[in-house]
């Protein structure tokens, strides 16, 4: 089943809600894989919320060229954690388009998961409507597709390329029923990124 969606704002409209992700991750080095899960929380940021203009600032770009974004938290576990180990954060980004349709552009994040430092990764809709999202860093580069099987499915695919090479697959079904849900996920964590949300 493939959705249909106009531009990547509505893509990350629809991503909107609470989520659990199971997710395998394949360290190409070691060959070897490894399971795990989180919880998801994305949110909504509209096009005049102060935040998106800090995200403008950080990344030396008008805030009246961002359309919207959104705010992502999640809490996770992988199966080789350490006792206590924990994989809890949040990111924030904004989204420019570079094309009339809305299908290509900047994704602007605060920050990027592989470093503290804002970032600007650019993203693209597919002719299936899948969304690829694409980050170079100073010492890797990442790819993420992510894809509708239904409106409450979602499909994730990401590789990651220079100090840590490896490749993952997430499944991430919408919780649509609030009696579920995890207690709520600090909004601030110390902890460094995870690629676990977006």
């Amino acid at each position: 089943m493939t959705l249909e969606i106009a531009d990547a704002l509505s893509f990350f409209r629809l991503s909107c809600g609470r989520w659990t992700s199971q997710r395998s991750q394949h360290h190409l080095l070691h060959r070897r894989a490894e399971a795990g899960a989180s919880f998801i929380v994305v949110e909504e940021l509209q096009k005049g919320d102060e935040r998106l203009a800090e995200i403008a600032a950080r990344n030396n770009e008008s805030v009246e060229r961002i359309i919207g974004g959104c705010w992502v938290r999640w809490s996770g576990s992988m199966a080789w954690d350490r006792a206590g180990e924990s994989h809890e954060d949040q990111t924030m980004f904004g989204l420019i388009p570079t094309d009339e349709a809305g299908r290509s552009g900047l994704l602007l994040r605060d920050r990027g998961y592989a470093e503290k430092a804002p970032v600007a990764g650019e993203f693209r809709m597919d002719a299936e409507n899948g969304l690829i999202l694409t980050t170079d860093y100073e010492m890797m580069s990442s790819l993420e597709r992510f894809w509708f099987a239904g409106p409450n499915l979602r499909l994730r695919t990401s590789t990651v390329q220079g100090l840590s090479n490896n490749a993952s697959f997430c499944m991430e079904t919408r919780q649509l029923d609030d009696s579920s849900v995890p207690p709520e996920i600090p909004a601030t964590s110390a902890k460094a990124l995870a690629p676990f949300g977006w």
